[in-house]
């Protein structure tokens, strides 16, 4: 199996949507860092898995739509928790939209909230 993995940080907002959150219940940012990993087991005729600059492009416009937002004012977040295991999943989402690798079979991204806590979510694709 075959492996290319990207990385960007990035800041954005959130404030929890559960009962008796604390402190989290209130409006804070969150220092974020997404990886995001492509696996598949062949390479295409040029011995990629996937173009890194190609992925690095998607990952910088996935990044963008995140960057200095408020997590609950996106329209994917309307009714659900803003919780770092649906970011990870929306986010995956949002990064796969458009990215054209043939050869990648999954896509795992993680989510690492500050140095706190780190959520993956993976897709088979």
């Amino acid at each position: 199996m075959y492996t290319v993995t990207v990385q960007r940080d990035f800041v954005a907002q959130h404030f929890l949507t559960v009962p008796d959150p604390g402190p989290e219940g209130d409006l804070h940012s969150h220092h974020y860092t997404a990886t995001v990993e492509l696996a598949g087991e062949r390479l295409n005729e040029y011995g990629y898995l996937a173009d890194i600059d190609a992925v690095a492009e998607r990952l910088d416009a996935t990044v963008d739509r995140y960057r200095d937002a408020t997590l609950n004012d996106l329209p994917e977040f309307e009714g659900r928790n803003p919780s770092l295991e649906h970011f990870a999943r929306l986010f995956g989402g949002q990064f796969w939209e458009s990215l054209d690798a043939p050869e990648v079979e999954s896509v795992t991204v993680s989510l690492r909230e500050d140095d706190v806590a780190r959520a993956s979510h993976e897709r088979a694709v």
